[in-house]
């Protein structure tokens, strides 16, 4: 299966990571409108809304098998403990999917904490820095495994926090071994150059593993993921097509020298996503 890096790296237009959602039942044919869409990966997301949902590696699988789509697949910190992760990452490596975006999940309510708990057994940092050891053959207690893992694995940054945060954050990442990044949605392009020169300030240099930013195609009545200027909103409001707008901001980024998106179709309440709209916007792209 190719690697999101390898990829970056050889493909001479931009490279798109679409986001996915899982669905709430173990059909997989609800998973084929996401390879209609034409991106690169299929970026399969881990319980968005935290509730129970297709595993990500099982979902990622069923759209590689029955689609073609090269996929990616989320995995969270927060319902695993050390053990359980590795045993995951594992099993996902024995079925041919290499490419892992590692992140925290969502935090519970004190009403959601009263039904379920979370573990966090590791930070996503620490999970980044020992699944970059699984490839040297080594689990969580340094012990050696019967064989070392080839793992591309990601790491997230929110560029709707703290910018200070962020970016120190980032630098674990990257120095716990991450091989790329995903920025969440952004819509305002001088954040993009904020953060960088901030980050190079920080790190001595350049920031330079592939990173896939964000863009979300918005629906007026839909779940908004960032912080949206208030002109972006009044669009929609006036009725502006989400799509047009997702196709100016992407647009504004590939003029900005970007060659790696992470596309986010429309959220629809209850967690639907509209693919078809993430289709028009990705053959804008092609």
């Amino acid at each position: 299966m190719a690697k999101v890096t390898e990829v970056y790296a050889t493909s001479p237009g931009p490279v798109v990571l679409c986001d996915c959602t899982p669905p709430r039942s173990a059909d997989p044919a609800a998973l084929d409108a996401v390879g209609a869409v034409g991106a690169d990966f299929a970026c399969v997301a881990y319980n968005p809304g935290k509730l129970p949902r297709a595993d990500s590696v099982a979902a990622a699988l069923a759209i590689k098998s029955r689609t073609g789509t090269d996929v990616v697949f989320n995995l969270a910190t927060r319902d695993m403990n050390k053990i359980a992760v590795q045993s995951r990452l594992l099993g996902a490596q024995m079925l041919g999917l290499e490419n892992v975006i590692i992140l925290q999940g969502d935090g519970f309510t004190e009403a959601e904490a009263e039904r379920v708990k979370a573990v966090n057994d590791y930070t996503p940092t620490a999970l980044i820095a020992d699944a970059a050891a699984m490839n040297d053959g080594l689990d969580y207690r340094g012990a050696k495994l019967r064989g070392e893992t080839s793992l591309c694995i990601g790491g997230t940054f929110d560029l709707a926090r703290d910018l200070a945060r962020e970016v120190a954050l980032t630098r674990r990442k990257v120095e716990a071994g991450a091989h790329f990044l995903i920025a969440q949605p952004i819509y305002d392009i001088e954040l993009r150059h904020a953060f960088l020169e901030a980050y190079e300030r920080s790190a001595g240099g350049p920031l330079e593993l592939p990173v896939f930013w964000g863009v979300q195609v918005l629906d007026k009545d839909g779940i908004v993921l960032g912080n949206v200027p208030p002109e972006t909103r009044q669009q929609l409001d006036e009725g502006w097509p989400g799509v047009d707008i997702a196709v100016e901001q992407l647009q504004a980024l590939l003029d900005d020298g970007v060659r790696g998106v992470y596309l986010v179709p429309p959220i629809l309440r209850g967690g639907a996503r509209d693919y078809e709209v993430a289709r028009q916007v990705m053959a804008s792209v092609r």
